[in-house]
């Protein structure tokens, strides 16, 4: 199929949930204004960052729809679908392309671990099932089961059953790998925290992450600056953003999960943040504290 080329800053876009945990469609709308706003080239709705796990069925269409209304044609939004079943899965994309959504991601099936084997024809019959580009969210961290190789991505990519792929890994070899297994018709998207720029160096045609709902200016800056091949100007905006990806890394503030430093941030920006679903919780006073005094340092706030 000839899916439309997509590249650059996707953000893996929050959910907002209110203080009880019920989805706050209003400030998701809000916030997906900002990122959009702000320069981003596309949207992940439901994904990771999105809490899909912590959502019923319903639910997550829902967020979907919510998202593709927000967004307005103004950049592709990619629905989270995976499921472990391929049959929720197949719902859940077909749902997803009547509401609008423009793509979907589809991770690998989860926590059971099938063998390799039915993991591609979980593939086969999702792409049997819709009409929407698949990129592949290759994260068997959180799946539990075998990771695609290169060649496997590849492989897919020949068959057309998938147009792109997020690769979830630390290194950035299998980005390398693919821009050189595949033509430039697949699109190749960094999924790690850790060597975004790196991987803009090595062909990847874009970064889809978290960390893009607090610093969406600052990524879409390092896009930029690695696309005109400006190593000096990239590598300065990367150190900039460094101590932030400590935070979480590195747990520069103690044991806390992502999702609530953005949050917190957002917040103080004057933003709208939002709560997580629990098990996740908000940061503590003394991490608000630590959060805002590294922001003053930055520059982000007076």
């Amino acid at each position: 199929m000839n899916a439309p080329a997509i590249r650059g800053i996707f953000p893996a876009a929050m959910t907002m949930f209110d203080a009880d945990g019920a989805i706050d469609a209003e400030n998701t709308a809000r916030h997906i204004d900002f990122l959009i706003q702000n320069g981003a080239h596309g949207i992940v709705a439901a994904g990771t960052s999105g809490e899909f796990i912590a959502m019923t069925e319903p639910e997550r269409l829902y967020v979907i729809q919510v998202i593709v209304e927000a967004a307005a044609g103004r950049v592709p939004v990619y629905a989270g679908t995976g499921h472990y079943s391929t049959r929720t899965t197949i719902e859940l994309t077909q749902a997803a392309e009547r509401l609008g959504a423009d793509g979907a991601i589809v991770i690998q099936p989860y926590y059971q671990k099938p063998p390799k084997a039915a993991i591609f024809e979980h593939f086969y019959a999702v792409r049997r099932a819709t009409g929407l580009p698949i990129m592949l969210y290759n994260n068997p961290h959180y799946a539990g089961c075998a990771e695609f190789t290169a060649r496997e991505v590849a492989r897919l990519a020949e068959e057309e059953v998938i147009q792109s792929v997020k690769s979830t890994f630390e290194s950035v070899v299998p980005v390398q790998d693919l821009s050189y297994l595949c033509d430039d018709r697949f699109r190749i998207f960094y999924g790690s925290f850790n060597a975004p720029m790196e991987a803009f160096f090595s062909g990847a045609h874009g970064w889809v992450s978290g960390f893009m709902n607090l610093f969406i200016r600052q990524c879409c800056a390092l896009y930029d600056a690695c696309s005109a091949g400006d190593v000096g100007q990239a590598r300065s905006i990367w150190h900039w953003l460094l101590p932030f990806k400590h935070l979480y890394t590195q747990q520069g503030l103690g044991p806390v999960n992502d999702l609530a430093i953005y949050r917190a941030g957002l917040a103080l920006l004057g933003e709208h943040g939002g709560f997580s679903r629990a098990p996740f919780s908000p940061l503590t006073d003394a991490q608000q504290a630590m959060l805002r005094q590294l922001m003053v340092k930055q520059g982000m706030l007076a």
